[in-house]
């Protein structure tokens, strides 16, 4: 009799830790599978993000090759009196970087190439370079993050022999959101810098 009382409180002890066992697995499983998920989420987010900043270009470049055409069919170098068709497509086209990075990707070096080509032709031209980054992170950090990204354009453009004293560099960090949404795509139009003509 006392053997088969052991036996009971033992199986008794044991059945409700296997179930709780069980149910943790469950739920585990349930974890790992809805965070691969949201990583694949995030991952189309960027992925059209980075596709829409390339179309962009894309027009950005059309646009420019139209307005040298223009130019040279009228002689004016692809500007109306004021040169604002050109002045208005370098203002236009921003730079864009990786989370939490300033290093200058493949495809700003070449924005900021045909910037530094236009400043050279237009050198009466002094220009402001605006630091942007998304909304994640502190806002010091973020000032400083947009700071270290508005003089690796900076920088850039005077090793392509713009000189300093035509460019001032400014961050905004997170202020200045072009995109307000709190996702992947709005935070990659967010990190960015940005280019205006000083008046």
């Amino acid at each position: 009799m006392t053997k088969k009382i052991w036996i009971l409180l033992t199986l008794m002890m044991v059945l409700p830790a296997m179930t709780l066992m069980a149910s943790c697995a469950k739920k585990k499983v349930y974890s790992d599978a809805s965070g691969t998920q949201a990583s694949d989420d995030a991952a189309r987010a960027a992925e059209k993000a980075r596709q829409d900043a390339l179309a962009r270009q894309r027009g950005f470049d059309e646009q420019r090759l139209k307005d040298q055409a223009a130019g040279g069919r009228a002689g004016g170098g692809g500007l109306d009196a004021g040169g604002s068709a050109t002045r208005s497509s370098f203002v236009s086209e921003d730079i864009y970087f990786e989370y939490d990075s300033a290093v200058l990707v493949p495809d700003a070096r070449d924005v900021l190439k045909r910037k530094a080509e236009w400043m050279r032709s237009n050198s009466n031209v002094s220009v402001i370079v605006e630091g942007h980054t998304d909304s994640r992170g502190t806002v010091e950090y973020n000032i400083a993050l947009g700071e270290r990204r508005a003089e690796s354009a900076l920088s850039f453009l005077v090793d392509l022999g713009i000189p300093a004293s035509r460019l001032t560099s400014v961050s905004y960090g997170k202020e200045k959101p072009i995109d307000p949404g709190q996702n992947e795509a709005a935070w990659a139009k967010n990190r960015r810098v940005h280019f205006e003509i000083k008046k």
